[in-house]
Formats: structure tokens, C-alpha cells, sequence
């Protein structure tokens, strides 16, 4: 079963696999890059823990977590670095 975009763990990547819904909350997060097969990327929490930031398609989105919820992932084996992705970009 998949998990949502809130479980992943800070500095951990994983694969978007869907985006729930059809509503103008799901056609926005569409629109910002998270699409079906895009790796992403947890950069951690603000202090309260809402709301997270992530890396995907070489930038930076915030997300709260009733948001993040609604984006399925299936999880990447390994984290990735900010030196690895400099050189696949």
C-alpha cells in the first residue's frame, strides 16, 4: 500500500505515484510539479511541524500536511544527497 507525502521522512526520497482527488487542491498541486513518476524529496518541518518542505524538480515547495497527505508515494530506497542531485540536474 502506498503512504502519503507527510510519512516520508526527513532527507528521505520516494517516487509520486498519485495525487488524490479532482478539486482545485489536487489540479494545484498538479500544476506545482507533482506529477506520477517525479521523485521528491523531504527537507523537514517547520518548527510546529506544519508546514513541510520538499524538493522536486529542483525547487523548494511547502506543503501543510492536510495537502501532503493527498500526494501517494511509494518510498525510495535511498536518501538523496544535495551533491547527487547537483550532478544529475
Amino acid at each position: 500500500m502506498p503512504q502519503t507525502l507527510d510519512q516520508l521522512p526527513e532527507g528521505q526520497a520516494a517516487t509520486i505515484v498519485d495525487v488524490e482527488g479532482d478539486d482545485a487542491v489536487a489540479v494545484r498541486l498538479l500544476e506545482m510539479g507533482l506529477t506520477d513518476g517525479e521523485v521528491i524529496r523531504s527537507l523537514g518541518a517547520a518548527p510546529l511541524g506544519d508546514p513541510l518542505e520538499f524538493e522536486v524538480r529542483g525547487y523548494r515547495i511547502s506543503l501543510r500536511i492536510v495537502e501532503a497527505r493527498r500526494v501517494l508515494i511509494s518510498e525510495v530506497t535511498r536518501s538523496i544527497s544535495e551533491g547527487e542531485r547537483s550532478q544529475s540536474l
